[in-house]
């Protein structure tokens, strides 16, 4: 088996039989991809079966010596182990060479946060007095509120939506559904968003469950909420990423 074939055969494997998101495939095939560049680059002609754990460590010690971040490596060692386990269970190997591959000692990166005199600064800049701006404050509150991902928020739907008890429910990643409790005044926020505006809307077809809709009715992107933070924290004076 060449090393085309074996990277296709993962590809299918991993969307039909793992359901993986799209960005994980993309990461996986990345780093296998960097592996097969590094053989040629280094002219060793070796069969995806053949590999050895000292190919592998060979391919670790060249990221180290160009610089590569340990938190990049154990990423990089992470799709060698997941291609390496999808050629064990399709039984192309016996042994597999990465069981023994150890990934760089990383410490935990603590998150940088804002203040809550931070956020109270950010969610003051919105205009109250714009529909945009009713929406950009729910957008915010929630966010805030519930922790969710940029990802969860744009797919949050009226559906999963339980202001009376004080809940939502989000589809996380592998589609797993998580219970998130949402407080008092993001629940404020949206209902006013949905009376000034929302239940005003003209909303395409196939929206009308999105929580948060752009001016033409349609659900928001990411792009578009990265670009209503920065913005609401560069008029907040907020310097920091």
């Amino acid at each position: 088996m060449d090393w085309k074939s074996a990277i296709n055969g993962f590809k299918s494997f991993m969307i039909l039989e793992r359901s993986l998101s799209d960005n994980t495939v993309e990461a996986y095939l990345r780093d296998i991809n960097g592996f097969v560049e590094f053989l040629q680059i280094t002219s060793l002609d070796i069969s995806p079966l053949n590999i050895t754990l000292n190919d592998l460590r060979k391919y670790l010690n060249e990221l180290n010596d160009i610089g590569i971040s340990s938190r990049s490596q154990a990423r990089v060692i992470s799709g060698i182990k997941a291609f390496y386990k999808y050629l064990s269970i399709e039984d192309l190997i016996k042994d597999d060479p990465s069981e023994l591959l150890e990934a760089p000692k990383i410490g935990r990166k603590i998150p940088e946060v804002l203040s809550v005199e931070e956020i109270d600064e950010i969610l003051a800049t919105f205009d109250l007095s714009s529909d945009l701006g009713l929406r950009n404050k729910a957008i915010v509150e929630t966010l805030y509120a519930c922790g969710t991902r940029v990802s969860e928020l744009i797919d949050l739907k009226l559906s999963n939506y339980y202001p009376d008890v004080g809940f939502i429910k989000v589809i996380g990643k592998n589609n797993k559904e998580r219970i998130i409790p949402i407080g008092d005044e993001a629940i404020k926020s949206i209902s006013i968003y949905f009376s000034e505006y929302r239940d005003k809307m003209k909303i395409i077809y196939g929206n009308e469950d999105y929580m948060f809709l752009n001016r033409r009715g349609r659900k928001l992107t990411k792009i578009m909420i990265y670009n209503i933070i920065v913005e609401a924290a560069e008029n907040a004076g907020i310097k920091r990423k």
